[in-house]
């Protein structure tokens, strides 16, 4: 005998409420793009100091940190955010105001409600590169974040990967096996970043990049740097 108060199969998988799914976004990669916003007024400026050191320089990389993976560029020692000249200075805090508002964002769920935060600047250089010029993949230790402000890109193209700036997948063996399910990985294991005129990319110093290389009459000129962050 059937009772008429027992719900069928079929009616009680009706009713039951769907399985509630909760996304979490573990080990992502935040980076951050930025104009700065005195560009036009300070790069002519600067364009001009940086040739006046370039023109300085005893060696090529005068930082002399890896010259075996740079090639057809001129760097800078590692102080170059250090010079007393008005447009460095103004640069410098531009820079350090930007990356505070960078590390609060990424870090604000972790940090204390009512935090003061301080970036600075512990090493900074320019890259003056010339036709044919690249820097191989690497990353920067001794810091949390990174930057790269494009102060005249020169010919650089996304389309034909002239010049543009490569950063590598960190998450080991991410491509170890492909299906569609993978799909939201690209397949690529790398992003590359076209170098547009006044914009400051910042990226979190274990992020493995390189500069590919780079074709055109007219010289790539970045200046990039790393940073510490402080909070009180």
């Amino acid at each position: 005998m059937t009772s008429h108060n027992t719900l069928d199969l079929d009616d009680a998988f009706q009713l039951a409420e769907p399985a509630a799914i909760e996304a979490i976004k573990t080990w992502t990669t935040p980076l951050f793009i930025a104009q700065q916003p005195d560009h036009e007024f300070l790069k002519d400026e600067l364009v001009d100091f940086i040739y006046q050191c370039k023109d300085q320089q005893k060696e090529k990389i005068d930082s002399l940190v890896a010259p075996i993976a740079k090639h057809k560029l001129f760097e800078s020692p590692l102080n170059f955010l250090e010079a007393d000249t008005p447009e460095v200075m103004e640069l410098k805090r531009i820079f350090e105001e930007l990356l505070a508002e960078v590390a609060f964002e990424v870090n604000k769920e972790a940090w204390p409600e009512e935090v003061e935060v301080e970036a600075n600047i512990i090493e900074s250089w320019y890259h003056v590169t010339q036709n044919g010029g690249y820097h191989d993949a690497h990353s920067h230790p001794n810091c949390s974040w990174c930057g790269i402000y494009y102060l005249d890109p020169g010919e650089s193209t996304l389309g034909e990967r002239n010049g543009v700036n490569r950063f590598y997948d960190p998450r080991v063996n991410a491509e170890h096996y492909s299906d569609a399910g993978t799909a939201y990985l690209s397949g690529q294991g790398v992003w590359d970043f076209e170098p547009k005129e006044g914009q400051i990319i910042f990226f979190p110093s274990y992020l493995k990049h390189a500069a590919l290389t780079y074709f055109g009459q007219k010289d790539r000129i970045v200046i990039a740097f790393n940073a510490v962050i402080d909070i009180y």
